[in-house]
């Protein structure tokens, strides 16, 4: 089990493993992306409605307000930064949230985009918030989908769950290919919703409540989607992922944790119990 760390330990750990701190995201890349959000590309918009009136200036002055990025936009090419102090408070307030979600034995839904580096984060957030008393919620399951690959290709993507219930995708197009998958799509996340809105809608009136999540923990199109459908939303972004943090400065999202997500998977063990031990619940068994 891995020890709680104190904030001043965990604001040495960030730094020490580059979850935060400087970053090796490229700026270059960072502001691609911004310029593509601001233009309305669907892809980086991650499911949401974004207002029409970002530009590439403003979506760098959010970063920097949200996820301490270099504020120089002279800066065009190298690594970026990420501000471990937004880190640290952002994984307060999502464990806060996560807490009382646990309080009051809410329905929840976990979803990951990266999978090979979050999923043991979400999966240990997941049993503790089940033996909290917590419903998790796992429609959808085995749903499948194209995706386009570039050069005219395509593959089929499909929703699976790691144990107790976080979703993410595998790849199903090819034989024998059923690795979890990377995503930015919001599909995923709305054909889940879609299917708890029919179940919900097959039953009494009441019914909804019973379905509908309460909460969802989740990041890229995952959270973006659960957002946009006004579901209150907790969850990661890299600092090239800016649809997260315009979400939230629009309130549609409610908590977004910069960090980068393509770190070793065990390098985020410290960032889980400190969100456990926020929240107030114990690792499970």
């Amino acid at each position: 089990m891995t020890p709680v760390p104190t904030r001043d330990e965990l604001r040495a750990h960030l730094l020490r493993t580059m979850i935060a701190g400087g970053v090796a995201t490229p700026r270059q890349n960072n502001l691609l992306h911004y310029r593509r959000m601001a233009a309305g590309h669907p892809y980086y918009q991650f499911g949401l409605e974004l207002k029409p009136s970002w530009t590439e200036r403003t979506v760098l002055e959010m970063m920097v307000e949200r996820c301490g990025v270099d504020p120089d936009p002279r800066h065009v090419y190298g690594d970026d930064t990420i501000d471990p102090e937004i880190t640290l408070d952002t994984l307060e307030a999502m464990g806060d949230r996560i807490g009382l979600a646990a309080r009051r034995r809410e329905n929840v839904v976990l979803a990951t985009g990266h999978p090979s580096t979050l999923a043991p984060l979400y999966q240990d957030v997941a049993r503790a918030l089940e033996e909290a008393g917590c419903r998790l919620l796992t429609s959808a399951a085995g749903w499948t989908y194209e995706i386009e690959t570039g050069h005219g290709g395509s593959d089929l993507r499909r929703i699976v769950y790691a144990e107790p219930g976080v979703a993410m995708l595998e790849g199903c197009g090819a034989v024998g290919d059923h690795r979890p998958q990377h995503t930015h799509d919001s599909r995923p996340m709305e054909e889940m919703l879609r299917e708890l809105a029919d179940t919900a809608s097959a039953g009494s009136p009441e019914a909804k409540p019973d379905f509908w999540p309460d909460l969802a923990i989740a990041d890229h199109g995952w959270a973006g989607a659960a957002g946009q459908a006004g579901i209150d939303t907790v969850g990661f972004a890299d600092c090239n992922d800016p649809a997260l943090f315009a979400g939230a400065a629009e309130g549609k999202i409610d908590v977004v944790v910069p960090l980068d997500d393509g770190i070793a998977q065990q390098h985020y063990a410290p960032v889980t119990a400190y969100i456990l031990d926020r929240a107030g619940l114990r690792p499970a068994a």
